[in-house]
């Protein structure tokens, strides 16, 4: 009995590095030439009972179609784990996504105000007390009839609607010390029901924001992939002005594999293409630009379809020399016998 024990912890541990490997390198890189509209303004679900974790809403991207809404939800976590969501970052002249994962503290995720509980900077929703989630009620809606570990903590509520980190009104955020030490630990990707859900929302033409102009009429659920009318929310209004891109989804997507050709292996979130905005960027500003000659000017909704051609081209016309005119061939010497004799 006691030969077989050291296979067993052989076994699971090799099960274990097998889902941390599929959650570093199991993530899609995507990359977008237009940055994704304001977040919406919702009100949050009812929490369907204890064990529920609340996931915020996002935009997620379609080759086809562009932007759509993935509508925040309500999902039963991993015990002792905690939600950092994805989000958009500006670099390398594409917005680029960093996807959300599970672990046990909260990492960097762009600043990015996603509300209840994530105010940009951590998460102050509720918190793990042993094998139970407490909720903070001043920012997540729980109900003391159903769910009895609850707390209340004011929180400072940060009404910036950005939905992107870097480039030309982006948040200019960057990770603390403790987001970076979360980002390097042991992480597990989303679940199967929150990748269920975004596939639901994609499917939904009306989550497009094409078709919402950001404000869609399912901002929420009570409950992953239940887009029904007892658990759906709708957005009060848009996070912001919405612009109509000025080129198609297909002319807007970016390239499929990061600049150097490969995922970060540093990162558990499977890429890592992202130039952090620079220092001059203000936090939450609606028109400051990054700086720096050798920098691209990063597309907004309002950009137009970049020119075609190789950036990279010759040198104008008039900075090549011109070429010196043929010269006559010499006379033969009969030809100057004759001009003599004329």
């Amino acid at each position: 009995m006691n030969f077989h024990r050291p296979l067993i912890r052989l076994s699971v541990l090799v099960i274990l590095m097998a889902t941390f490997c599929a959650a570093s390198f199991g993530q899609v890189f995507v990359s977008v030439r237009v940055g994704p509209p304001a977040l919406p303004i919702y009100a949050q679900p009812l929490c369907p009972g204890p064990g529920y974790y609340w996931t915020p809403g996002y935009w997620g991207w379609n080759d086809d179609g562009g932007y759509y809404w993935v509508p925040g939800t309500w999902v039963v976590a991993p015990v002792g784990m905690l939600w950092t969501p994805g989000y958009w970052g500006w670099g390398s002249g594409f917005y680029a996504w960093h996807a959300g994962y599970w672990g046990p503290h909260i990492g960097f995720y762009g600043g990015i105000n996603y509300g209840f509980g994530y105010t940009g900077v951590g998460f102050v929703g509720g918190e793990w007390r042993g094998g139970a989630f407490f909720y903070n009620r001043s920012v997540t809606n729980v109900s003391v009839t159903s769910v009895t570990n609850v707390y209340s903590r004011t929180v400072v509520v940060n009404e910036n609607h950005t939905a992107f980190n870097g480039g030309e009104g982006g948040l200019a955020a960057r990770p603390t010390a403790q987001e970076e030490a979360a980002e390097h630990e042991q992480h597990t990707p989303a679940l199967a029901e929150q990748t269920q859900h975004e596939h639901l929302a994609s499917q939904n033409r009306e989550n497009f924001a094409s078709e919402n102009h950001g404000r869609p009429a399912i901002a929420a659920t009570a409950k992953a992939g239940d887009f029904s009318s007892r658990s759906a929310v709708s957005a009060r209004e848009a996070g912001g002005e919405y612009h109509e891109p000025a080129m198609s989804p297909k002319e807007a997507r970016g390239p499929s594999t990061p600049e150097n050709g490969k995922a970060n292996s540093n990162s558990n979130e499977g890429f890592r293409s992202f130039t952090p905005p620079n220092k001059g960027a203000a936090s939450g500003s609606t028109s400051g630009s990054t700086s720096g000659a050798s920098e691209d000017k990063p597309a907004t909704s309002e950009s137009t379809p970049p020119k075609s051609g190789n950036s990279n081209t010759s040198k104008p016309s008039s900075q090549h020399k011109s070429s010196p005119p043929p010269k006559k061939p010499k006379p033969s010497k009969e030809e100057r016998n004759r001009d003599k004799g004329r």
